[in-house]
């Protein structure tokens, strides 16, 4: 969706972090975001945490790790939506 420079004076009511389900993935060797932080931001968002041995790039070294991720919270968002809205994966355009 395109956006204009109005964007950058919008307000948000309610922060998508605190009413949708969230995932996240906590480098336990991060130098940069030390894994002590990384879990209190996890746990204000009520995000699912998995933890993987891997440095602030876990993306790089843990590439099957991340996927793996992604495609767990995909795939319990498809159910989800599904047993709430009734939607198929046929609803959908990807």
């Amino acid at each position: 969706m395109p956006w204009g420079v109005a964007a950058l004076s919008g307000k948000i009511s309610e922060p998508a972090w605190r009413a949708k389900p969230s995932w996240y993935l906590i480098a336990t060797e991060d130098k940069g975001i030390p894994p002590e932080a990384q879990h209190a931001m996890s746990k204000r968002a009520g995000s699912t945490v998995v933890e993987v041995k891997g440095s602030h790039a876990v993306y790089v070294s843990q590439p099957d790790a991340v996927s793996a991720l992604i495609q767990e919270a995909a795939a319990r968002i498809t159910a989800a939506s599904r047993l709430v809205r009734g939607f198929d994966r046929a609803d959908f355009r990807i």
